[in-house]
């Protein structure tokens, strides 16, 4: 493995952890700065979820023309750009230019971060065989970046304000891109002999790559919306504000730490089902039963009525969707590899411009529900996607 690489990935990662925390952890202060509503913080969230739906396939193309170099560096450059904007907010506008930089900056990241996983953990001859721990144990190290982020935000936001939190931020992230330029980007790209194989027409032809889209597709806006009304629906339920940030730092913890659980318990876990059904493969089996007990736990969201049971549940939550996430783009980068293996940019470009569709539309429509009917009530959106997300796991076993 290359040095360079790991500890570019390891740093990456975190920054991107960091970012996809952000709105969540600012969201309160943001408010109250400029004066909005549940609908216009809905409104950012789907902005963010917008700008991945073309920009997440941009990257992908881009990565596999240009090399995944240069638009790892392209993202860098961007976050540092929106961070800054964040630091000299003073109109709702602002925000959303803010929001489009990062949405643009993050779906560079997370293309080339996703494609880089196995090399980054694994020897080359064991990523095949072991994608999906590499892909939990990286996004172990995201859900760090994560958890820590509303920690240092509060923290940073008490002791020096708003604006000197972002320029700290936007420091932080230069230490990424300049590990980037030590990386041998060549060692890990695909074979020129191999790249005139497969063209476009190939990857949308392709049943696999459109369940595990459509499976994303149902998945990510209920971990945006979770994570970004889990104060929300503490504080309406008698949390006071300061234990709120707090239990939405155990929600990231929890959410990290079913990663590298899910990590090293894979070969346990294939060992046990192996003995019962040696055809299955363990990932299915996985998946699908946390995407049932996640629609269980977002039913419980909407019917709580105390303080220690919203609590609880959105701890649970995080728990439960941590893994998610990485099993599914294990499934798609794993085929692809395999069977299309000059398109993986193109393919998680793809995965992420569908998922940004749900990322979009479900925050938006669940802030206006809430402006009508409460936020609790507006969760039956989110259930609704649960569903979903069960239904595709299942499609996705039986198609493979």
């Amino acid at each position: 493995m290359d040095t360079y690489l790991t500890t570019m990935q390891v740093a990456a990662l975190s920054i991107a952890g960091m970012c996809h925390a952000l709105l969540g952890s600012i969201k309160v202060p943001l408010a109250r700065q400029l004066q909005i509503d549940e609908s216009r913080v809905g409104g950012l969230v789907s902005v963010f979820g917008f700008t991945l739906i073309p920009m997440a396939f941009a990257a992908g193309i881009f990565a596999d023309s240009f090399g995944r170099d240069t638009v790892l560096v392209a993202g860098f450059v961007l976050l540092i750009l929106s961070v800054l904007v964040l630091a000299h907010l003073k109109s709702y506008g602002m925000a959303v230019l803010s929001v489009l930089l990062l949405g643009t900056g993050w779906s560079a990241l997370v293309n080339v971060l996703n494609a880089t996983q196995g090399p980054s953990f694994l020897p080359l001859d064991e990523i095949a065989q072991r994608l999906s721990y590499a892909m939990n144990l990286g996004d172990f190290v995201f859900g760090m970046g994560a958890f820590l982020m509303p920690i240092v935000v509060g923290y940073s936001l008490r002791r020096m304000g708003l604006r000197p939190t972002f320029l700290a931020f936007a420091a932080l992230i230069v230490l990424p891109l300049a590990l980037s330029f030590a990386v041998d980007w060549q060692r890990i790209a695909p074979a020129e002999a191999v790249a005139s194989s497969f063209t476009f027409s190939d990857l949308l032809h392709d049943k696999i790559v459109w369940i595990c889209c459509i499976a994303f597709l149902f998945h990510v806006p209920v971990e945006a919306c979770v994570a970004t009304w889990a104060t929300t629906l503490m504080m309406d339920r008698g949390v006071e504000e300061k234990n709120s940030n707090v239990l939405l730092s155990a929600f990231w913890l929890t959410f990290t730490v079913s990663r590298l659980i899910a990590a090293l318990s894979m070969p346990v876990l294939a060992a046990l089902i192996e003995k019962w059904a040696s055809n299955v493969e363990t990932d299915h089996v996985v998946v699908i039963g946390l995407a049932v007990i996640m629609l269980a736990v977002v039913l419980g969201l909407v019917t709580s009525r105390g303080k220690r049971q919203t609590s609880t549940l959105l701890i649970l939550a995080g728990l439960i969707l941590g893994p998610i996430f990485p099993i599914l783009i294990a499934q798609l980068v794993g085929h692809v590899g395999a069977e299309l293996p000059t398109l993986e940019g193109r393919a998680i470009g793809l995965f992420f411009c569908i998922g940004g569709i749900g990322w979009a539309v479900v925050p938006f429509v669940v802030g206006k529900l809430a402006d009508r009917v409460g936020l609790q009530r507006a969760f039956l959106a989110v259930a609704a996607c649960s569903t979903g997300l069960v239904a595709m796991c299942i499609v996705l076993y039986l198609f493979a």
